[in-house]
């Protein structure tokens, strides 16, 4: 008899009993919560022929956009090889073979067709959104899991993490309305929900509603906090929030406590530091020795051309903590990561190498430099991943350059571009004003 998860999903080499243990470790997982790999590794333990636990720790592995996580993301495909599948399982297995040799956008194809045969596949529709995200890939965030939705209704399990998906793809797709319903129905069915509470506060940034994210995220912590594995970004979406309104002594708090205070080193994490302590220096806050923390950690696991998005991160902390050398011999390994074929040398050429010159370029006060470079590329810097919200320290970076590079015009017209975006942001209407300063006459 074929055994299924609760969704009505094959699972190779599963009993009953390591099945419901399936469905609590993907529950959780969506959640992003709790332990994915620990957790999968109880369930091989329990079912060595147990497909599914194995590709779910490559998935996690893959994901992380660490390179020394290869080893053991390869490993556990190799298990799975070896196992009798069915073709559901071997579409998972396909797309992280791709994924694991960096081929990001032939595994986002086979997981677009896994997750049309099977709508509710709750993995194959995260790992495909997933690697959506981390290619900058809106409308497939979106469509693919709008695609799934009419296969599901409230009463089944995991549909909120249907819908804090669908949310995040309509906010990146410029659907603020529509994102938010859907992440605040997440959210009634499923208060601890993370990615369903991150992707509210996406639409809360990009409209400009300050407070109301402040409050979104402060009313409930301890949901989306504890136990959670996306929890620094969270936190990071609050000191957002709190360094719009100005408030750099609470984002120094929340950069000293939960934001920075681990010393364990996570790649997604980094990138959340290095983006703000970036955007606190371009206001002037002194950072003491944070950018010589963050600098360390890089050099803890970062590879140069292994993922674009994390190679610009890397050169900010290096830049912010006074390591010129390592900055440039980091531009350096980046353009030649840049001379291979691939999905991410392509986006080191199109996005993160011109970024990386623009943005050193900045910090050593060649404002006309930094404008050559970032100007072009902002256009298209989605192609190297991250979110809109990720992505708006080029902007911040850009206008920032024409107003100390005595552009007068492109300061304001870069500022009234963000006022028009964001006309209730106090951090919008300061930049206008400082634009429309200098570009008085004496």
């Amino acid at each position: 008899m074929t055994v299924t998860d609760i969704r009505g999903q094959a699972l190779s080499g599963a009993d009953s009993l390591t099945a419901a243990g399936w469905d609590a470790l993907l529950g959780e997982t969506l959640l992003y919560a709790g332990d994915p790999l620990g957790g999968a590794d109880a369930l091989i333990q329990a079912a060595p022929r147990f497909v599914m636990p194995h590709l779910l720790k490559a998935w996690m592995l893959l994901l992380s956009t660490e390179s020394q996580a290869l080893p053991a993301a390869r490993s556990a495909l190799d298990e799975a090889r070896a196992l009798p599948r069915d073709a559901r399982e071997d579409g998972h297995l396909a797309a992280l073979d791709h994924l694991a040799e960096g081929r990001w956008w032939a595994a986002s194809r086979v997981m677009e067709d896994v997750a049309i045969d099977h709508p509710r596949d709750l993995l194959a529709l995260m790992g495909g959104h997933q690697i959506d995200f981390f290619t900058g890939h809106s409308r497939m965030l979106r469509d693919r899991v709008q695609r799934a939705a009419p296969a599901w209704h409230p009463s089944m399990p995991g549909w909120h993490a249907v819908q804090g998906m669908l949310a995040f793809g309509l906010e990146e797709t410029g659907d603020y309305a529509g994102a938010e319903r859907a992440g605040r129905l997440a959210i009634e069915a499923e208060r601890r929900d993370g990615w369903a509470r991150h992707a509210v506060a996406h639409v809360l940034e990009m409209q400009g509603r300050t407070e109301e994210g402040i409050g979104w995220l402060r009313g409930d912590v301890a949901s989306w906090s504890e136990g959670s594995f996306l929890a620094v970004h969270n936190w990071w979406h609050l000191a957002l929030y709190h360094l719009e309104m100005g408030d750099t002594a609470t984002v120094l708090e929340l950069v000293d406590g939960p934001v920075m205070g681990a010393d364990t080193p996570v790649m997604l994490e980094l990138l959340d530091m290095a983006a703000m302590l970036w955007r606190l220096q371009l206001r002037g806050v002194e950072l003491g020795s944070r950018w010589q923390a963050l600098a360390d950690r890089f050099d803890r696991i970062w590879e140069p051309g292994f993922y674009a998005f994390n190679d610009l991160h890397a050169l900010m902390a290096y830049l912010g903590a006074g390591r010129e050398e390592k900055a440039q011999a980091a531009i350096e390994a980046v353009a030649e990561a840049a001379e291979r074929a691939g999905d991410q040398a392509r986006a080191a050429r199109q996005v993160s190498l011109p970024l990386m010159r623009g943005f050193a370029a900045f910090h050593e006060g060649r404002y006309e430099a930094a404008i050559r470079a970032v100007r072009p590329v902002r256009g298209g810097a989605a192609v190297f991943g991250g979110s809109h919200a990720q992505r708006d320290v080029i902007d911040l970076t850009l206008i920032e350059a024409a107003l100390r590079g005595g552009h007068p015009a492109l300061a304001r017209a870069l500022s009234a571009e963000r006022l028009a975006a964001k006309p209730e942001s106090p951090f919008a209407r300061l930049l206008a004003g400082r634009a429309e300063r200098i570009a008085m006459p004496g």
